[in-house]
């Protein structure tokens, strides 16, 4: 019985790469669609990541002399009123340098291709949107990655006075060593500059709130000192120095643009209101203190009688 097996060459092909085409003019797509087009984007976000990493991965000496530089210039702080202090910044196992080296490449190549994937969020969730939301989507992811940049920024420049403090508690007497891991260094330093970056994020949340009405700035005035508190006690916790300094530096620029999307909200609710009052030559926009109040007349009016006294049941 003879067996016979018939193989049929594969074609090779880069088609699944291509753009997926434009959607109907209403923005509608159908299911399958969609995920072409998810599978699009996807591709593009991981080749621009492992493209940003590689090179990034060349430039592995700069960056780690770059990211460790706050560890030493914090050092240098310590020594000034801690003289004895003796620090040692030290790599623990045979295969910490090169998981280092990739976890350092592969955190800067997320960075530095930020704008592509970015991009290819914006625009895989646009085409569902109205001309007004795409507006305010495009606004919101590129006013999202300066003040994300700017909080890791302040993050990095304080970072040295942290550690600094934190590491002039080691005991005078005990004549010890502090051997300071590089893994838990790097992890402490990235979480630190999470939060300082996702701190510096609350204004723009605040103006979004805004935009689409549930947050008036006539709100906003009148809850800010408790908002700046927030802002206070946010920074308190969120920095790991007992110094009110390292705190001033991170809750003085958070209030400072939450002052600023306040007068911003301002400016939307008054543009609100002349295109309410444009539509038609009324001023559609209410006072929230004078609809209460004129709720509270129409309930009066309804649970009193023709005579003035209040109906009973």
């Amino acid at each position: 019985m003879a067996l016979s097996i018939k193989w049929r060459p594969s074609q090779f092909n880069l088609n699944w790469l291509k753009p997926p085409k434009p959607a109907a003019a209403d923005g509608s797509m159908t299911l399958f669609e969609h995920l072409a087009e998810l599978r699009y984007r996807l591709v593009i976000c991981v080749i621009a990541i492992l493209a940003a990493s590689i090179i990034c991965f060349v430039f592995n000496g700069w960056l780690f002399n770059l990211l460790t530089h706050p560890y030493y210039e914090a050092m240098e702080l310590a020594k000034v009123t801690r003289p004895d202090i003796k620090n040692e910044l030290v790599l623990s196992g045979a295969t910490a340098p090169f998981t280092i080296s990739l976890a350092i490449a592969g955190l800067a190549g997320l960075v530095v291709s930020s704008p592509v994937w970015l991009y290819q969020v914006w625009a895989f969730i646009v085409p569902g949107l109205l001309a007004k939301e795409k507006k305010w989507s495009l606004i919101v992811v590129g006013a999202a990655v300066p003040l994300f940049f700017l909080g890791i920024s302040m993050a990095y420049v304080i970072l040295p006075r942290a550690i600094s403090i934190l590491v002039t508690f080691t005991p005078a007497e005990a004549q010890l060593t502090n051997l300071q891991s590089l893994q838990d260094f790097l992890g402490f330093m990235v979480r630190l500059m999470v939060i300082f970056g996702l701190a510096f994020e609350v204004p723009l949340f605040i103006v979004m709130l805004n935009v689409v009405g549930v947050l008036p700035a006539k709100m906003i005035s009148k809850y800010r000192s408790y908002i700046i508190f927030a802002m206070f006690v946010f920074a308190a916790i969120a920095t790991p120095t007992p110094d009110a300094f390292t705190m001033l530096l991170l809750a003085l620029p958070m209030t400072a643009l939450v002052i600023l999307s306040e007068v911003l909200a301002y400016a939307l609710d008054r543009r609100k209101g002349r295109l309410n009052k444009d539509s038609d030559g009324v001023d559609h926009s209410v006072d929230d203190d004078a609809a209460l109040q004129a709720l509270e007349a129409e309930v009066d009016a309804e649970l009193d009688g023709p005579d003035g006294d209040t109906k009973k049941k």
